[in-house]
């Protein structure tokens, strides 16, 4: 007697999001200094019917929340988890911007890594040519 085969997390999200009628989720990805072309893409995004997860809290703009050092270097680590887990509940990724940082850099590895299309605003700037 075969063993029935048990679909993984991803099928199940996606089968989920299906049998719900979700739209295609498309996650915005990019350094904080774009936090107005984001907008600009979230906006035209989601007036074509895409939901769309993006940064919510650029760093480099002073704020009480992370005015603290140590609060935040743990925030910054929460903030990178967050977005991981955004790239993971999306369909595909976006990025936006002229520059790649580090951290962009890393979240493409990561998407790529996880299975999802990444597409660029400015496909010149791809770090796997």
């Amino acid at each position: 007697m075969p063993y029935p085969e048990y679909l993984t997390p991803e099928e199940k999200l996606a089968s989920a999001k299906t049998r719900l009628g979700i739209p295609e989720i498309i996650c915005i990805c990019g350094s904080t200094r774009f936090m107005d072309a984001m907008a600009d893409q979230d906006r035209e995004l989601t007036w074509n019917g895409y939901i769309v997860v993006k940064p919510g809290v650029d760093m480099k703009t002073p704020h009480p929340l992370w005015a603290d050092p140590e609060a935040a270097e743990a925030g910054k680590a929460n903030l990178d988890d967050l977005h991981r887990a955004k790239i993971r509940l999306s369909d595909a990724v976006l990025v936006v911007g002229d520059y790649i940082g580090d951290s962009t850099r890393a979240e493409i590895a990561y998407a790529r890594s996880v299975g999802k299309p990444v597409r660029f605003t400015h496909p010149e700037v791809d770090p796997t040519p």
